[in-house]
């Protein structure tokens, strides 16, 4: 039955579901199911799992039973509707937020990257990923096909993201930079380094230097900011790879970048999800404490 999940999805959200769907068959649950049988999976896990890890797997047997075709949906019954709001009320817990890496961190970064093939690698994934406002997923599943470097600066073509599911495909430029941290630089010194034609853009890395036809995975972008940010003295728990796209985007907006330029680089679906970002960037404008102290 997962099967039908393949074709639907993006590898690293097929990943997602497959895994919150085992855990579900784990703890005895059968595939369809049933609300009875959902609502006891809810009231089990309410005191092991967090309330968003709940939803999380609720979210993949919906998937799931809808792409079985099983109408009624149980997991959009009304009685499963309201364990939730119950769930979130008596065992809710503030989302934790990763911290944004910022342009003045992406500075203090590349300022202290060795030239050495693993710097040059990490350099390239982090300019990249923060100046594309890219996802993770979207940044490791670059090709060298899929860059295309011009005198005005980079060209990447997206095949496919969490917000195109049907593989249209988009592009997004990165201008040449006017300073010694410019994308264009850092990712022409990472092609020439590791002697990329083809294949894999971001690869793993030996050593010694050796550079392998394997492509970075996901989680590896989360390890090279981690790694960095601990390197210029800030908390590596606090970030994620996804700092990288939340670190744009608030640089973005504080450097008076429109919020449609924005979107147009990160491919936000819409405006209600950059709200969050905006107020971020904007939480010392217009600050009653400014005429206090």
């Amino acid at each position: 039955m997962q099967r039908l999940l393949e074709a639907a999805y993006a590898s690293n959200t097929r990943r997602a579901y497959r895994s919150d769907i085992d855990s579900f068959r784990r703890w005895g649950g059968h595939l369809p199911s049933d609300v009875s049988e959902i609502a006891a999976y809810i009231a089990d896990q309410a005191e092991v799992l967090s309330p968003m890890t709940i939803r999380r797997h609720l979210a993949a047997l919906s998937q799931l039973h809808k792409a079985l075709g099983i109408s009624p949906n149980p997991v959009k019954s009304p009685h499963i509707g309201a364990m939730l709001r119950g769930l979130s009320r008596l065992h809710g817990r503030p989302q934790r937020a990763v911290i944004p890496l910022l342009i003045t961190d992406l500075r203090a970064i590349l300022d202290i990257i060795p030239d050495t093939t693993i710097g040059s690698r990490d350099a390239c994934l982090l300019a990249l990923g923060f100046a594309g406002g890219l996802r993770r997923s979207e940044l490791v599943g670059l090709d060298v096909s899929d860059v295309q470097i011009a005198a005005s600066g980079i060209c990447l073509h997206l095949k496919r993201s969490k917000t195109d599911q049907a593989g249209k495909g988009r592009t997004v430029g990165i201008p040449v930079g006017r300073t010694k941290y410019c994308p264009t630089r850092i990712l022409t010194h990472w092609l020439s380094d590791a002697r990329l034609q083809d294949g894999p853009l971001l690869r793993a890395v030996t050593k010694s230097g050796t550079v392998k036809p394997q492509r970075l995975s996901s989680e590896a972008v989360a390890t090279v900011v981690k790694k960095w940010v601990a390197k210029i003295g800030l908390c590596p728990a606090d970030y994620s790879g996804h700092s990288l796209r939340a670190g744009f985007v608030i640089s973005a907006i504080q450097a008076g970048a429109s919020e449609h330029s924005i979107r147009k680089q990160t491919g936000h679906a819409s405006s209600a999800t950059m709200e969050r970002y905006i107020r971020i960037a904007n939480v010392f404008e217009d600050n009653a404490c400014n005429r206090l102290f």
